[in-house]
């Protein structure tokens, strides 16, 4: 554990005061949970998603049992993004989150909204405490067809979820000079490296990783890959950063070779590492139906790439797995800003809300799996059915209605789809 992350755990268990939010309902037959999920607020378009699920979908089934935190971007202004510590401590105490979009500020953005700064990825962040793999996978319903016709099966991004650009540190050059990367060990021998000599003004990052978390991240990857039955593909740029992404490559390999090999082969399954400019030519030939492990931001941009042939970012699981047991789940796409600023002029949207229902639905199915509440695990699958089932007997929202090979489909609006959800669901 570094000195960071343990200070912020020191912080959190000194001011702790959770809000646990009890949102009771009087209806006879309503579903009890026993423990709490910790329920992570956004932004923007995904913010107003957030409200309308819980009040259409959730709450007139459920006595929802959430400790809750708020961190769109005003409330991670005033708190110093201590907001977010605090929710990633929760997840830790807790071991579900559920989170919505959230906005990480570019310098336009500090502007909008008068920030304080330009505060770092609350994913990151979240991400650098809980540790583990983010799994991605489409979310597959019939009327929609991949955009690559060759796909038959789901392909599923395992994403590391620690360190790289996202906990980043960066420098602007201002002129001339000379940059070096410098490592004290705990004798105090520095080891030096030059960067650059510059004769211009110029710009620096910083990244790294640690070693026990990519352990971790090989291991999740090659348990899911087990569990499921599926290939698992790992790929790097192994060629170009030797020491970096080879040091990936070479903690998966042994991490194979010693503690998973065996079991793959009884299994019938196959890993195998690739240089990820031919992991991405394989994938777009593939048929689908295996687990592509990536570093953390190659993940987040392949995530992209495979949902998008999937047919929408709207349509895509995300679940962070933590090696001590902790899940965080939420929607793998933004907060929809065009579409809020709409909003905001009382103009119409029609935003798709599927992959943020399936983030509450995958929350409370893990909260029932560990407390063993069955009704709450069964509400949860008949809120995905019926998520499903109103795509394919053609409501659906405009991203998918553009897409889809149904006929005679009807576009509706975020509210309107959301409550067509909401009609099936009552009559499961």
């Amino acid at each position: 554990m570094s000195a960071w992350v343990q200070q912020t755990q020191t912080e959190f268990c000194k001011r702790r005061k959770l809000n646990l939010t009890f949102e009771r309902k009087s209806e006879m037959g309503i579903i009890k949970m026993t423990n709490p999920i910790v329920e992570i607020d956004g932004d923007e378009m995904t913010r107003i998603l957030w409200r309308l699920i819980k009040d259409e979908l959730l709450l007139p089934h459920i006595e929802l049992n959430t400790v809750y935190f708020d961190l769109g971007l005003e409330n991670r202004d005033k708190t110093g993004d201590q907001v977010t510590v605090d929710a990633a401590w929760a997840i830790k105490e807790h071991h579900v989150g559920v989170k919505c979009a959230t906005i990480t500020p570019n310098g336009a953005r500090v502007k909008e909204y008068g920030l304080k700064e330009m505060w770092k990825s609350p994913n990151g962040t979240l991400r650098a405490i809980l540790d583990g793999t983010v799994f991605r996978a489409p979310i597959a319903v019939k009327g929609i067809s991949p955009s690559l016709r060759n796909l038959e099966k789901p392909i599923t991004i395992a994403r590391h979820a620690y360190g790289d650009v996202y906990n980043g540190v960066e420098m602007v050059i201002p002129g001339p000079g000379k940059a070096e990367m410098v490592f004290t060990d705990g004798a105090g021998r520095e080891e030096r490296r030059l960067i650059h000599t510059f004769d211009s003004p110029g710009i620096l990052r910083a990244i790294h990783n640690l070693r026990p978390s990519i352990e971790s991240f090989a291991r999740s990857s090659f348990t899911y890959a087990l569990s499921t039955r599926q290939d698992l593909w790992f790929s790097t740029k192994d060629t170009i950063s030797k020491q970096y992404d080879h040091t990936f490559k070479d903690i998966f390999q042994e991490v194979y070779d010693n503690e998973y090999k065996a079991g793959f082969e009884g299994a019938g399954i196959e890993y195998f590492y690739t240089l990820i400019d031919d992991a991405v030519a394989r994938v777009m030939r593939s048929k689908g139906g295996f687990i592509w492990a990536l570093k953390n931001y190659d993940g987040d941009v392949m995530s992209d790439m495979v949902s998008s042939a999937y047919g929408s970012l709207a349509m895509m699981t995300s679940v962070l797995v933590s090696p001590d047991g902790n899940f965080e789940y939420e929607a793998a796409h933004g907060t929809v800003q065009r579409h809020y600023y709409n909003h905001m002029k009382g103009l119409e949207t029609s935003t798709n809300s599927v992959a943020t229902i399936f983030a509450w639905t995958g929350a409370l199915r893990k909260r029932a799996e560990l407390d063993g509440n069955a009704p709450l695990g069964e509400f949860a699958g008949k809120l995905e059915k019926a998520t499903l089932s109103t795509i394919e007997a053609g409501q659906m929202t405009k991203d998918l209605a553009l897409i889809t090979d149904l006929k005679d489909v009807v576009t509706l609006n975020t509210s309107d789809f959301v409550k067509a959800v909401a009609g099936r669901l009552s009559a499961l």
